[in-house]
């Protein structure tokens, strides 16, 4: 069943939850994800990122994520993840997504409310939902520095510059009326190196400054505890991804393991083996992310 993020987000406040947000870099992921959502009796958001695009190119992600989404018994938001541009966004929409992250958090304030808006006035024209960031979220593989925030994090002087405000949240959503907010508390994308320092106090801070929907990117790798506390504090969309890639990596690494020097090895048993561990790990993921693991 096809919906926009508005609709699956409606869901997550109202049993006071959070939706899993997997990317779909192939069709083996888009499968999982769905046979996991299934499974689960859950809805779900498949993810298209730009930083896939040497994997699969979005006009190709968009058949899969839009046949799997509107076959599932289960709601379905198919979504653009940091979307660099607003041309990348308006393709996107062109394409079908019914949901679409701007990402101007690299600008300037005046320019990301200016991006967002701008965005945020196409989309809705055609009921598409759309998600901007605040605040600075970094990659943690490119190394962590003390404390658990990423090296990038040295450029700023405090953490208050990295983290999310909630005035300037408050006013950000208030001039741009976007549907939900990625917001920075801690938080980094990709494998963590060291254990991140998070401030999930400062989600209730914002909850309260504004009552929209918060997304957490840089999901992967967070206890149980810390997922479900954010997601008490506000959080409604979770960004996961690395696990999940790495569940399928791995169990066709202690797959192959077993063989031995002129045994046959056929490529089409490697992508099942692939999928059954990644739904196995996004099963999991919404178990956590809906209070029932």
């Amino acid at each position: 069943m096809l919906v926009n993020l508005n609709d699956v987000m409606k869901i997550a406040n109202e049993k006071k939850i959070a939706i899993g947000a997997f990317n779909v870099p192939n069709f083996e992921s888009a499968q999982a994800i769905i046979e996991a959502a299934e499974e689960k009796n859950m809805p779900v958001i498949l993810n298209y990122a730009g930083v896939h695009e040497s994997l699969m190119k979005i006009e190709d992600a968009a058949v899969i994520m839009l046949h799997f989404a509107k076959k599932a018994s289960v709601p379905v938001c198919v979504h653009l993840d940091h979307g660099s541009s607003f041309e990348a966004c308006i393709e996107a929409i062109r394409l079908g997504f019914t949901s679409v992250m701007i990402d101007a958090s690299a600008t300037s304030f005046e320019e990301n409310i200016e991006e967002t808006k701008a965005v945020v006035r196409a989309a809705h024209s055609v009921g598409v939902s759309v998600e901007a960031e605040l605040g600075h979220i970094f990659a943690s593989d490119i190394g962590i520095g003390e404390g658990g925030i990423s090296e990038n994090a040295k450029s700023f002087a405090n953490l208050d510059d990295i983290y999310t405000s909630p005035t300037l949240a408050k006013e950000f959503v208030e001039k741009t009326n976007v549907d939900a907010l990625a917001i920075a508390f801690g938080t980094a994308h990709g494998l963590y190196k060291e254990k991140p320092v998070l401030d999930l106090d400062r989600i209730k801070l914002i909850k309260e400054a504004i009552d929209i929907p918060f997304v957490m990117h840089g999901g992967s790798g967070l206890s149980k505890e810390e997922f479900q506390t954010a997601i008490t504090n506000g959080i409604r969309k979770i960004n996961y991804y690395t696990y999940m890639t790495l569940s399928g990596g791995t169990a066709v690494f202690n797959h192959l393991k077993s063989f031995k020097d002129g045994d046959n090895i056929f490529f089409h048993d490697i992508p099942v083996i692939a999928t059954k561990a990644m739904k196995e790990d996004v099963k999991k993921a919404i178990g956590v992310f809906s209070f029932n693991e």
